[in-house]
């Protein structure tokens, strides 16, 4: 009738880690969603970024780092 074994008993611990780290895996991108993930930038970043796609020239680059930083 009865196997004998700890087969089940092992794959039910398997299955129950897998359910757990898939739970976790959601709660993260539920709170990330929630959070806005990666869309506060620093306003640092945001002149990095536009300088690097060639949106604005070196000199407009460097009085904007002047006037972020606080020394123009």
């Amino acid at each position: 009738m009865w196997s004998g074994g700890w087969g089940g008993m092992f794959m039910g611990w398997g299955m129950m880690a897998i359910f757990m780290i898939a739970v976790i895996v959601v709660i993260l991108f539920v709170v990330k969603g929630l959070t806005g993930g990666d869309r506060s930038s620093s306003a640092l970043d945001v002149l990095n970024e536009r300088y690097a796609r060639g949106e604005i020239d070196a000199a407009e680059y460097n009085e904007r780092k002047k006037n972020i930083s606080g020394k123009g």
